[in-house]
């Protein structure tokens, strides 16, 4: 136990607290206590934000595996289409198509992306709106 107990004779062998400490030095105490416990929920904090990111980068991994197999089927695909077409006409004709249509599926996709992009907002609104909001209450927290 702390310093502010002590064991007593008179009451059977049960603490009793005794103010032995000033003021100043249980507010020093408190304050030195305060700032371990940050200090500990700091480094827990940064250890679970590790373990985490570890976590992520590893989905972040197989999601690029995926996205690499999905490549590959789309590659392969796209030769099954070529060589499947040039059985009814020749074989460039059949690979111009093919790519005819990846040029289509890649501007639908650009376009949607753009118009995705234009709707993004690299300021963060509503957080300049309370920094604001914070700025105006301190030069007047009366109100």
């Amino acid at each position: 136990m702390s310093s502010l107990y002590r064991q007593s004779p008179r009451a059977g062998g049960q603490r009793e607290a005794v103010p032995d400490r000033s003021a100043g030095e249980l507010l020093s105490a408190v304050t030195s206590d305060l700032q371990t416990l940050f200090r500990q929920e700091v480094e827990l904090a940064k250890a679970e934000i590790r373990e985490e990111g570890a976590k992520a980068g590893k989905a972040a991994g197989m999601y690029g595996g995926a996205g690499f197999g999905g490549y590959m089927v789309a590659l392969f695909l796209s030769l099954a289409a070529v060589f499947g077409l040039a059985n009814v006409m020749d074989a460039g004709w059949a690979a111009l198509i093919v790519a005819a249509v990846w040029a289509v599926i890649a501007a639908v996709l650009y376009v949607m992306g753009r118009s995705r992009m234009r709707e993004v907002s690299p300021k963060p609104e509503q957080t300049v709106q309370t920094l604001k909001e914070d700025a105006q209450w301190a030069r007047h927290p009366i109100r």
